[in-house]
């Protein structure tokens, strides 16, 4: 929303963005100063990738992530309490992803710096563990999890079982094309911002064996559903994985996220952020395509 004043300045008729520029904030902006306000679908020529402008201006495949479900039990503060696992995707760069989105950005740069464009070929979990290391060198006071670097090195959809360390005790890798892309074809982005840089998720933290058993369970059923390929229970399970998280992190989510949230409700079938921090993406699982929300490519194990 850094554009205020040049369209105090400008008074347009008409304010278009693309669908992975839009936000419901600068929805309500233009419904309130009067200015039709239009969403364009990124369709690219036949048998050509979807392109952002600002993706177009360098070629880095390193890949994002989305943590599905479970999301905190790759921290040994939680997993410790009940173990369980974490479900991650690893997404296509064909679009820029907001930092400090709940995407694993920090994580890729750190990627990025140590393999510049592309992640080089090797067996993808000692992969992980270099960029692992490399993200959490001696004397880190704040670990990431392994979830982030495990969800970008490893393609496809990957269950990451933990239980009280930072790496996880098995992982398994799912790479069945008609699976990922059902994920593809059901999941929605909704663009919220990056989080603010004074942020902390962990204040006011109720960290407990109930909460991580809650959250478990709703993990793992997320991905029983999703190789079931059982939308109503993928959108069910999704949405309580987030309200474990919520139960145990209330930072994670502010009033206006609850707003947001409370528009799409009653057109799919399960939410949550895309991360910690009440900002970044809204994930949104639909049995159809949700207005003004944005798409996501899985990279697969067959283009490496």
């Amino acid at each position: 929303m850094d554009f205020l004043e040049e369209l105090d300045h400008i008074k347009p008729d008409v304010f278009i963005v693309n669908e992975d520029g839009h936000t419901p904030e600068k929805e309500d902006l233009c419904k309130r100063l009067g200015i039709e306000y239009k969403v364009l679908k990124r369709v690219p020529h036949e048998g050509l990738p979807a392109r952002s402008t600002t993706a177009l201006r360098t070629e880095c495949r390193i890949p994002f992530r989305i943590d599905l479900a479970g999301g905190w039990l790759d921290q040994p503060f939680v997993s410790k309490h009940f173990p369980g696992p974490v479900l991650t995707i690893s997404i296509e760069p064909n679009l820029e992803f907001n930092d400090r989105s709940g995407m694993a950005s920090s994580t890729r740069r750190k990627a990025i710096d140590l393999w510049k464009t592309d992640i080089p070929p090797g067996d993808p979990e000692k992969l992980a563990r270099m960029l692992f290391s490399y993200d959490n060198p001696p004397g880190t006071r704040n670990i990431s999890g392994s979830q982030d670097a495990l969800g970008i090195v490893m393609p496809g959809l990957n269950r990451l079982d933990y239980d009280g360390n930072y790496w996880p005790e098995g992982i398994i890798s799912e790479h069945d094309e008609s699976i990922l892309k059902w994920v593809e074809d059901h999941l929605f982005l909704v663009t919220l911002g990056p989080r603010t840089g004074n942020y902390t998720v962990v204040e006011n933290a109720i960290i407990d064996e109930p909460g991580a058993r809650n959250l478990s369970i709703a993990a793992d059923r997320c991905w029983k559903s999703i190789l079931d390929r059982d939308l109503k229970a993928f959108g069910r399970y999704f949405r309580e994985s987030f309200e474990a998280q919520l139960a145990m992190f209330p930072n994670m989510a502010d009033e206006g996220i609850f707003r947001i949230i409370e528009r799409y409700k009653d057109m799919v079938l399960g939410w949550k952020l895309s991360g910690a921090g009440g900002g970044g993406y809204l994930i949104l699982v639909a049995d159809r395509p949700v207005e003004g929300a944005f798409r996501i490519k899985i990279r697969r194990k067959h283009l490496l």
